[in-house]
């Protein structure tokens, strides 16, 4: 089982059976918002499609492919958050993220992201952990900018929203780039970024 506190009010868990009734009504209600910017809102239709969400990641866990954690808020499950994929080949992870509109503003995706980062760096042992956005996701790009990641390039029609494709821009973070020292000030962020 994963469970990974970041600080008093932030942890990401592994979610179980009994967390898919609060992750699908959160992505239910979250919806619209959502759909912008990611591509699978369509087939996340009803409880069961979560609670297949839930085993596969958990399989996909043991496994060592994926990780894929809710964001608990305050103890409330508020997004989700991890490695869509692990490449243990290559030695990378790539990070995605989503979180419901009314959480934004209080920093929680800068230290989701950054937590992970040190996971996959620091546990996992892996050289580098990419960050993709669509181009016009600002808030998106602008956790792994915030994080000192480089941006390495763009990738183009890289993903298909509902009726046209996405450019996405490619952020990476090697190992020897990740500094605590550099990151120190990520801590001392303002609560609304």
């Amino acid at each position: 089982m994963f469970i990974h506190k970041i600080d008093e009010d932030l942890a990401l868990k592994l979610p179980e059976m009994k967390d898919a009734e609060r992750i699908f009504e959160l992505t239910d209600s979250s919806r619209e918002y959502l759909k912008e910017w990611l591509p699978w809102l369509d087939f996340t239709t009803k409880l069961e499609d979560t609670q297949d969400f839930i085993k596969t990641g958990r399989r996909n866990y043991a496994e060592g492919k994926t990780l894929n954690a809710a964001i608990l808020f305050k103890g409330e499950i508020v997004g989700m958050g991890g490695f869509n994929n692990i490449n243990q080949a290559n030695k990378t992870a790539y990070i995605g993220y989503w979180l419901a509109p009314e959480y934004q503003g209080h920093g929680i995706m800068t230290r989701v992201a950054k937590a992970f980062t040190e996971y996959a760096l620091n546990e996992l042992k892996l050289n580098k952990v990419e960050i993709r956005a669509a181009v016009g996701n600002q808030k998106s790009r602008s956790i792994p900018e915030r994080l000192g990641y480089v941006q390495e390039g763009t990738i183009r029609q890289a993903e298909w929203l509902y009726d046209h494709y996405v450019d996405h821009v490619v952020y990476g973070m090697l190992a020897e780039e990740w500094d605590k020292e550099k990151l120190q000030s990520v801590d001392a962020l303002p609560t609304d970024c």
